[in-house]
């Protein structure tokens, strides 16, 4: 009698953990020109997961930069095909000085797996992949149709994906995509997230003369380029946090008394949330909540200033020069031109006398992302949460952006589903990141099997 895939996690659950380590020794971090090699590593490792584990095709498919680990193991074509997305690259590992173990060295200490990688992404895509192995050694297959696609380069803002998905949509083609990238809301609270930020960004310019000057021979008489930065910087909030530029709001939705009702219900205790990130006070929109306004509003964000002398000492010039740069998370019905476009034109009409403003655009944009609630495959998870947690899971959006969804809903017409197994206080892009065992990488494999395994319920409408 073929085992149960129950029975086979947990078996194999010590020799899913030696492995998942072999794959956290690698350091592949895409930012760093010198770990390519690195990083190529960890897409064959990857590649040769899926191998072992039975998938018929693997390939690495190459972009412009590192390869995307396709997988493909098609049972039947009447059934439900789901593409499963995650990545294998991770952030740099500084400050290395703060970590209480090497950050390429994985350890498993009081219930957690430590490593760079470790839940972001590594942990969470792994899960995937010995969930398939569980499922083969019961069924022999899958029991749905499956599709994989790894990439290694979500660390830098996946600059390669959009044009690889776009150039082989018959390839990815899917009824829904899987991202095993993210994480619950927290031990034995399941969350399902159904929306992310969209996001638009620009470096802003100011100068005001052909040099910097002696700020006792022209202070009093010329334009200061960082006075004009500061100033022109201020104008893109009322004294309230609202955002003052014009047209900024005119396609974002106001929240409707039940979806207010629904962010309510998920924990949140706003003290411990100030005092935890040490500040005295919190900031923002107003006539809206904390979490209101980290999952729903759109924002404008000052991400670094800079111009003039910042050394040691003192210097006395009055700078002909300064920067800052500018991100903005969109949410729904939100365009990142035109968002840009208002951003833009505020900003040459707020010019402080004697300052000529430039706006530069940076690639990389993203639509914000939604699923509709009634989704088949978005209830399915959201059943199976419920039962493996035994309680419904929380509604929750992301306050953050991960492009590829809406990359996947419009070029593949396929809805992305949030379904990762990352925790708060796992320390995410920090030192001593970290993936619980239990709560993180055992409920991963078995919440990946019973979702697959109820899936091939599920008779998707295709056009």
């Amino acid at each position: 009698m073929a085992t149960t895939w129950e029975e086979h996690l947990e078996n194999n659950l010590d020799r899913h953990i030696e492995e998942l380590f072999d794959l956290l020794r690698i350091p592949s971090i895409s930012a760093l020109p010198a770990h390519a090699g690195d990083t190529r590593r960890a897409a064959e490792w990857v590649a040769d997961a899926l191998r072992t584990v039975g998938v018929p095709r693997v390939e690495l498919l190459p972009t412009a930069g590192n390869p995307v680990v396709y997988g493909e193991w098609i049972v039947d074509a009447a059934l439900p095909t789901a593409l499963i997305y995650g990545h294998y690259d991770v952030q740099p590992p500084d400050p290395l000085d703060l970590w209480d173990s090497p950050p390429f060295e994985p350890v498993l200490k009081d219930g957690k797996i430590y490593a760079r990688g470790a839940s972001d992404d590594k942990g969470n895509l792994f899960v995937t992949i010995k969930a398939l192995e569980a499922l083969v050694a019961q069924y022999g297959a899958p029991p749905i149709n499956l599709k994989f696609s790894f990439e290694g380069e979500e660390e830098i803002g996946s600059p390669n994906l959009p044009p690889f998905v776009r150039e082989n949509k018959a390839l990815l083609e899917a009824d829904v995509v899987l991202c095993a990238d993210g994480g619950q809301h927290g031990p034995g609270e399941p969350s399902i997230a159904v929306a992310s930020k969209g996001i638009a960004a620009c470096q802003v310019n100011i100068v005001t003369a052909n040099t910097d000057l002696h700020s006792g021979g022209f202070g009093a008489s010329v334009p200061n380029a960082v006075q004009a930065a500061v100033q022109l910087a201020a104008t893109l909030h009322d004294s309230t946090g609202r955002i003052a530029v014009a047209g900024f709001y005119d396609r974002v939705r106001e929240l409707t008394a039940k979806e207010r009702e629904e962010i309510a219900e998920v924990p949140f205790d706003e003290e411990d949330y100030r005092t935890s990130i040490g500040v005295t006070e919190l900031w923002g929109e107003p006539g809206f909540t904390p979490v209101e306004r980290n999952w729903t509003r759109p924002t404008i964000d000052l991400n670094g200033i800079w111009g003039g002398f910042s050394g040691d000492g003192i210097k006395t010039v009055t700078p002909c020069e300064a920067h800052f740069k500018i991100t903005s998370r969109l949410v729904k019905d939100q365009e990142p031109g035109e968002v840009l476009d208002l951003i833009e034109a505020h900003l040459l009409r707020h010019a402080p006398v004697g300052a000529v403003v430039s706006v530069d655009r940076f690639a990389g944009s993203a639509r914000p992302y939604t699923i509709e609630r009634d989704h088949p495959a978005l209830q399915t998870a959201w059943e199976t949460l419920g039962d493996l947690f035994d309680r419904d899971p929380y509604v929750e959006r992301a306050g953050g952006t991960l492009p590829v969804a809406e990359t996947f809903q419009t070029e593949l017409g396929a809805d992305l589903v949030f379904y990762s197994f990352g925790m708060p206080g796992s320390q995410v892009h920090a030192p001593n990141e970290n993936f619980l065992l239990q709560e993180g990488f055992v409920m991963g494999r078995r919440a990946y099997c019973a979702l697959l395994e109820r899936l091939a319920t599920w008779k998707p409408e295709r056009g």
